[in-house]
């Protein structure tokens, strides 16, 4: 009998004990993240942004090509998107795209091609992003071509000098330097100033660069005036010039008549060349001139600005104020008509006429009156108030105040005085020492004796016979020197 399973045993099923996903979905899953980064690594941006994007126009594309980096200061903060040409015009549109470090732009920006190193070859646009001062350009803006710039090429140098045009500047040279060494001739000498007769130009040349150190410094002092005030001016003047040349394109008659014209006023000038030589000769000191008095005009502006601004109520009310003075006029004319204050104005005439001749008269008298007040207060005052030494008996005040009171004294020993006769008696008091009096008209010539209490000392200051005041006397008061009235007397009289 054969071995086998029994009939009622069930068959043996696997059973599956791993679970995961299904490879396919692995596989596609693992086939997207190789995608996404390859993306990455080869275009560097990220999905679902969209980068600022601006546009340029130049002269020449230069071999700028797509991904052409943007630098600004050596650094790359952009690259080029896209190159196509301007619709009729040479010049290309150079589109960029911009990383965040890379803004803001300013619409005063400039933009160069530029030929990277050697080694790397191809070439790069480099930025300079403007001036804070200046608005920023908006997404999708172009930068005009005159603030973009192309280097010059080798192959352009060396197309430029042809056979023919090294030809023609070896003569330019030769000729140039044939003018230079040349010798003038006595009719070229007769035409000439006297410190470059007899001299080549050459020679001529060297002396006038000892005008050149004044002239380049003005010349310095002239492009950095023409730079404007802000650096935005000559980039404007630039735009303003390229607008007006590009509206006189479509103009070439009226620029013919203009030109034309120009000739004939030319014409015109160079017959008055004496004339024009001699406006040239004073445009320097006008000029000067003008800048002083610009210089002043400028520092009267502010004042006259603030001036305008406070004037600005007393204009709104010279309407209110012409309303008022209307009725005021309208009775003012009768006053001043011939019937009322013109007839005062008459009568008044012959008094007016009186009154001019004597404020002429007045004249010398206010002159003398003036020389009185400067020989009181030059003079007189000060000689009054200088104080005389005296010795044990001085003072310390002034002479004229001393004149004052030895009137007061003179009057209270005048008070026994009676009337009877020309003397005034006064009885001194006593003392030790004996005092004689003579000479002059003292007593009729005859000594008189008397006693002191004190030793006489002697006048004080001392006199001294030999020098005089000087006192001019054809000199006005208020021209005299001051008298030494506290010394001795030191100048004789004229």
């Amino acid at each position: 009998m054969a071995l086998g399973k029994p009939k009622n045993e069930r068959p043996t099923v696997l059973r599956k004990d791993r679970t995961g996903r299904n490879p396919i979905t692995v596989a596609v899953i693992a086939l997207a993240v190789i995608g996404v980064i390859c993306y990455f690594g080869f275009t560097k941006n990220m999905p679902f942004t969209h980068p600022f994007q601006f546009q340029a126009v130049f002269s020449s594309a230069n071999s700028i090509r797509l991904s052409s980096p943007v630098r600004i200061a050596g650094v790359n903060v952009g690259k080029v998107v896209k190159v196509e040409g301007q619709p009729g015009t040479n010049n290309a549109v150079v589109t960029m795209e911009m990383q965040s470090r890379g803004l803001p732009i300013h619409k005063d920006a400039e933009l160069k091609i530029r030929p990277r190193i050697f080694l790397e070859g191809n070439f790069f646009v480099d930025m300079k992003p403007g001036t804070p001062q200046a608005p920023t350009i908006a997404e999708g803006d172009t930068i005009p071509a005159s603030q973009t710039a192309v280097p010059v090429q080798l192959d352009q140098v060396l197309t430029s000098l042809q056979q023919d045009t090294r030809k023609n500047l070896q003569v330019l040279l030769i000729e140039l330097g044939a003018g230079l060494s040349a010798k003038p001739t006595a009719a070229e000498n007769a035409q000439q100033p006297p410190m470059t007769q007899g001299k080549s130009a050459a020679q001529a040349l060297n002396n006038a660069l000892i005008y050149s150190k004044p002239a380049l410094k003005n010349s310095a002092l002239v492009n950095q005036a023409f730079q404007g005030i802000t650096p935005d001016d000559l980039p404007e003047l630039v735009r303003g010039l390229a607008a007006t040349t590009t509206k006189l394109v479509g103009s070439e008659s009226e620029l013919g008549s203009l030109v034309e014209n120009f000739n004939t006023t030319m014409a015109a000038i160079a017959s008055e060349q004496s004339a024009v030589r001699e406006s040239v000769a004073l445009l320097g000191p006008t000029v000067k001139n003008a800048y002083t008095s610009l210089g002043s005009l400028n520092t009267a502006l502010p004042s006259l600005a603030q001036f305008s601004v406070d004037f600005v109520p007393g204009v709104e009310q010279t309407q209110p104020t012409i309303d008022a003075v209307t009725p005021w006029v309208a009775q003012a004319t009768p006053l001043v008509s011939q019937a009322e204050l013109g007839g005062l104005a008459a009568n008044l005439q012959p008094t007016t006429e009186s009154l001019a001749q004597l404020s002429a008269a007045s004249i010398p008298l206010l002159a003398q009156t003036e020389n009185f007040a400067k020989c009181v207060s030059n003079v007189l005052i000060p000689t009054g108030d200088t104080p005389i030494p005296d010795g044990a008996f001085s003072t310390g005040k002034p002479n004229s105040q001393e004149f004052w009171e030895a009137l007061v004294g003179l009057n209270g020993a005048a008070q026994s005085f009676d009337a009877n006769g020309q003397m005034l008696r006064i009885q001194p008091g006593g003392g030790a020492n004996p005092v004689t009096l003579t000479g002059g008209n003292l007593n009729d010539g005859f000594p008189v004796y008397g006693n002191s209490v004190g030793t006489p000392q002697g006048t004080k200051p001392a006199w001294n016979s030999s020098q005089k005041i000087p006192f001019k006397p054809n000199a006005l008061c208020k021209d005299q020197a001051l008298p030494d009235i506290a010394g001795t007397p030191t100048g004789p009289a004229d």
